[in-house]
């Protein structure tokens, strides 16, 4: 297991600060803590990410945070998944019925 957490489900209002002292709770110490946001209009898209210390640390905050109430809301917690490497977004390749090259 890795340090790094999903949280999803979060009130838009939710700021880095509140999640911190959340997943900080029972002594755990949270190395950083980001809350994504939508790159054009700058507001909380719901889900973060947060890392601790420790593998142990990940463990026991994803048990004890996982359908944790915040801000009226019941957190999604789980172990965070690498982003696909190449790629990405927006536009570009991917339509044209699986050809592929030649174009």
């Amino acid at each position: 297991m890795g340090t790094r957490l999903y949280v999803g489900n979060l009130s838009y209002q939710t700021t880095e600060d509140e999640l911190r002292q959340a997943f900080e709770q029972d002594g755990r110490q949270v190395k950083d803590v980001h809350i994504v946001v939508d790159r054009e209009t700058g507001r909380a898209r719901g889900f973060a990410f947060v890392e601790l210390n420790s593998d142990s640390e990940a463990q026991a905050a994803m048990e004890a945070m996982n359908g944790a109430d915040l801000g009226g809301r019941a957190l999604t917690v789980n172990e965070a998944r690498e982003r696909p490497r190449g790629g990405g977004g927006g536009g570009g390749g991917g339509g044209g019925g699986g050809r592929r090259g030649g174009w």
